[in-house]
């Protein structure tokens, strides 16, 4: 159903894909090696490519749903999670992300709602001076169940003083979807990282957008919804 802005009370960010861009750098590189004749769009399969080696819970989650195997790959994405002691290799900011968030800060109560650990996702958001944005910084070991369960939004809620049902989770994946949907949330897909269109809406999407940087405007109702 379309995003309801007068629902909208509080913000959950996602970070990789949403507000960091680390993974376009070896994406572009690795699409440059990619054969032409066996590979009809280089740029979506080396995304797909490095999906599957940073971010293996994004990929088992994109598995269609038809497998019927959503509570299992759930769980085992949860694992993985936790057990993840990687730290980032690269610092990059999705393009206009930080002038947004300054822009959104005092208008609303801002999350972070990570699959990562706790030191890489801080690090990320000290290095680039956006920890103050936030009220409440969720990681996978913040609470038992990270994405796609609703613990982390749930939580995060709860610490901002709002019901889950007035968020809007904000993310690049199916994980960041699913999370929102099963907290009662609204989502907003963003095109910026891993996720497609396709899956994003199959997944529960209220609106897409090309962009996070593109949230701020619309929540200060400087512009409309571009993908409905």
């Amino acid at each position: 159903m379309p995003l309801e802005l007068s629902r909208i009370r509080a913000l959950c960010f996602d970070v990789d894909g949403t507000l960091s861009d680390t993974d376009d750098l070896y994406v572009s590189r690795l699409a440059r090696f990619l054969p032409r004749l066996l590979v009809r769009d280089p740029t979506r399969a080396a995304r797909r490519l490095v999906m599957w080696i940073e971010s293996p819970g994004n990929a088992l989650m994109a598995l269609p749903d038809r497998f019927g195997l959503d509570k299992e790959l759930a769980a085992l994405v949860n694992w993985m999670y936790r057990r993840r002691r990687k730290r980032w290799k690269t610092l990059l900011l999705v393009p206009g992300v930080d002038a947004m968030l300054a822009r959104l800060y005092g208008h609303f109560p801002m999350a972070v709602v990570s699959a990562r650990n706790e030191q890489g996702t801080r690090a990320f958001l000290d290095y680039f001076q956006l920890t103050s944005y936030f009220d409440v910084i969720v990681t996978a070991h913040t609470v038992e169940h990270t994405k796609p369960y609703p613990d982390p939004v749930i939580y995060a809620a709860q610490q901002m003083g709002v019901s889950p049902e007035a968020c809007v989770m904000i993310g690049d994946t199916t994980m960041d979807m699913r999370a929102g949907k099963a907290a009662g949330a609204q989502t907003i897909g963003v095109l910026c990282g891993f996720g497609e269109e396709d899956e994003l809406r199959r997944t529960g999407a209220d609106l897409i957008l090309d962009s996070t940087a593109q949230v701020g405007p619309l929540l200060l109702g400087e512009t409309r919804p571009e993908h409905s």
